[in-house]
């Protein structure tokens, strides 16, 4: 059982995702924005993050080189889960080696199983 902070600005979306984790036996921290976030990672110990680049007023790469700018928080693996392609990203390897972000799920074509699948495996990898 793992904690987890899921960065989702669509309620609806938020709410089915949650479910999907918590079901997976983890639990689930929901922010809608950036601020928001940066309180959760400061009130409570997370595994992971799943985030949604597209977020009002700030966006998901701003808040990755917030959150990496911290020592204690430069570990906690993050998996986007984004209505963004990645091919729009332009910026795989900046994604990766400087803000550390390995898996990238684009939302529509994401089942839940495969959204579950992905955290199981990167806290896997990050276990050892």
């Amino acid at each position: 059982m793992a904690t987890l902070l899921l960065i989702e600005p669509d309620e609806s979306l938020a709410s089915t995702y949650k479910r999907a984790l918590q079901h997976a036996n983890h639990t689930v921290h929901h922010s809608v924005d950036i601020r928001d976030a940066i309180q959760t990672l400061d009130e409570h110990q997370i595994d992971l993050i799943v985030l949604e680049l597209q977020i009002a007023l700030h966006n998901g790469i701003e808040f990755l080189y917030e959150m990496r700018s911290y020592p204690e928080w430069q570990r906690i693996p993050v998996i986007l889960h984004t209505s963004v392609p990645f091919r729009a990203l332009n910026q795989g390897d900046v994604l990766s080696k400087e803000l550390h972000v390995q898996v990238h799920l684009y939302k529509p074509t994401t089942s839940l199983e495969k959204l579950t699948n992905a955290v199981e495996s990167e806290l896997l990898a990050h276990a050892s």
